[in-house]
C-alpha cells in the first residue's frame, strides 16, 4: 500500500520552497502525495500553484481581515484537526516558520502523526526577533520527526537541542531548486520587462510602525542623493505596510509601487536589479545565487551564511545605515564587485531530491 504524504502550504514562500519537494515526491515509487493549503496567503498562491504545476487538494481558507495571531492559530488548529482526522497521512511535511507551520506541527503532535520540518534549524537565538517566527521554529523542532536542514550551521543548531542525529539531515535549501526551475523556464528575455536599479521588498511584522518610517525615509534620501535612481517596490497588501508606503512614497517619480509580483516576475525583477534591499528570508537566499548584493533590513538574521560570505549585509531598519551602504554600493565599483561575486551557501538545486530520498528511506524503516 502506498504511503500517504501530506504537504502543507499557506504562504507564498512556502509554496515556492515546497514545490520542488512536491514534484520530487510525485515521482517516487510507493508514495501518494496530496497538498493542503491553509490559505494564509490565499490570494497569492494560485499563480504559483499554476507555475509549478502543483494542484491543491484542499484549502482551509483561514484568513479574515486583520485577525490576530491567536484568532489565526485557533482557526488553523480546528482546520488541521479535521483534515488530519479525515486523511490520516503517514507523514506531514511543511516548510519554514509561519503560524501555518507551527499549527500543523502541533496538530500532528496531538494526533501522533509524524511531521517533517523543511528548512529546520534556522535561529537568531532571540526569541522575539523575528516575531513570531523565532519561537515558531524552535517549537516546531521539538515536535518534528524529521529535520531537513539547509546548511551545516542549521544542522548543528538542531543537534545542539538534543535531537536524535539520525533524524537530522543536511539537504540544502529548496528555494535554490525553485530559483533554478524558474530562471530556466523564464529565459534570458524576462528581465527586459523591468527597468529599475534597486529592488525593495519589506513586509515583516517586526518592522511595522517606526522601523518602516525609517526604511521609507532612507529610500527617499537615496532618491534625493541619486536623481537618476529608479526603485521598484512591490508592496505587501497588509495595511500596516501598504497605507504607509502609499503615504510616504507614492508621490516620488523615482519610486514605482506595484502589487506583489508573481514569483516568476519577482525572479526577473531580481535579475534586473543592481542591488536589493529586503527584510525577506527567501530573498536573502535567492539574491546571492543571482549575484545580487543584498542589504538586509533587519537587526539580526537566521541566515548568517551569506553575511559571512560577504554577499549580504545587515543594515537593520536604520535610515542612516541603509543610506550609507546603498550609496557605497552605487558609488564604489570595487565594493560592489566584492558583494556581487555570487555564489550561494544555501544549495545546489538538488535539495528536493535529497529530501525525497530521506522520506523514501524513512518509510523503509520497520514500523514507519
Amino acid at each position: 500500500m502506498a504511503k500517504r504524504v501530506l504537504c502543507i502550504v499557506g504562504t507564498r514562500p512556502e509554496v515556492i520552497k515546497m514545490a520542488p519537494i512536491i514534484r520530487a515526491l510525485r515521482g517516487a515509487p510507493g508514495i501518494e502525495v496530496s497538498v493542503l493549503s491553509s490559505g494564509q496567503h490565499r490570494e497569492m498562491l494560485v499563480p504559483l500553484v499554476n507555475w509549478f504545476e502543483l494542484g491543491i487538494d484542499a484549502d482551509l481558507r483561514v484568513m479574515t481581515e486583520n485577525q490576530s495571531l491567536s484568532e489565526l492559530s485557533a482557526r488553523l488548529m480546528r482546520g488541521f484537526e479535521s483534515q488530519l482526522a479525515t486523511s490520516r497521512p503517514d507523514l506531514v511535511l511543511a516548510q519554514g516558520d509561519t503560524t501555518t507551520v507551527l499549527c500543523a506541527a502541533l496538530s500532528c503532535f496531538y494526533m501522533n502523526i509524524p511531521f517533517g520540518h523543511v528548512e529546520a534549524g534556522l535561529r537568531t537565538f532571540e526569541i522575539r526577533n523575528p516575531f513570531p517566527e523565532e519561537f515558531n521554529r524552535v517549537a516546531v523542532t521539538r515536535m518534528s520527526t524529521l529535520h531537513f536542514c539547509p546548511t551545516e550551521r542549521s544542522r548543528q543548531n538542531v543537534l545542539a537541542e538534543h535531537i536524535d542525529p539520525g533524524a537530522v539531515h543536511q539537504t540544502g535549501n529548496t528555494v535554490i531548486d525553485a530559483l533554478h526551475f524558474t530562471a530556466n523556464k523564464l529565459g534570458p528575455a524576462a528581465k527586459a520587462r523591468f527597468d529599475h536599479d534597486v529592488l525593495l521588498t519589506a513586509h515583516r511584522r517586526e518592522n511595522f510602525g517606526q522601523p518602516f518610517v525609517e526604511i521609507f525615509q532612507a529610500v527617499l534620501d537615496l532618491c534625493a542623493q541619486f536623481p537618476a535612481l529608479k526603485i521598484l517596490y512591490p508592496v505587501h497588501p497588509n495595511p500596516n505596510v501598504k497605507n504607509l508606503a502609499e503615504r510616504m512614497l507614492a508621490a516620488n517619480p523615482q519610486i514605482t509601487l506595484t502589487n506583489p509580483l508573481d514569483y516568476p516576475d519577482l525572479v526577473a525583477a531580481m535579475q534586473c536589479a543592481k542591488l536589493i534591499l529586503t527584510d525577506s528570508g527567501g530573498i536573502q537566499e535567492e539574491a546571492p545565487a543571482l549575484s545580487k548584493p543584498v542589504l538586509v533590513l533587519r537587526a539580526t538574521t537566521e541566515r548568517p551564511e551569506a553575511v559571512e560570505m560577504g554577499v549580504a549585509k545587515l543594515v537593520g531598519p536604520v535610515r542612516s545605515a541603509i543610506v550609507a551602504e546603498t550609496s557605497r554600493l552605487l558609488s564604489d565599483s570595487d565594493y560592489y564587485g566584492e558583494m556581487a561575486r555570487g555564489g550561494s551557501p544555501y544549495g545546489d538545486g538538488q535539495s528536493a531530491d535529497r529530501i525525497r530520498n530521506v522520506v523514501v528511506d524513512y518509510f523503509g524503516r520497520p514500523g514507519a
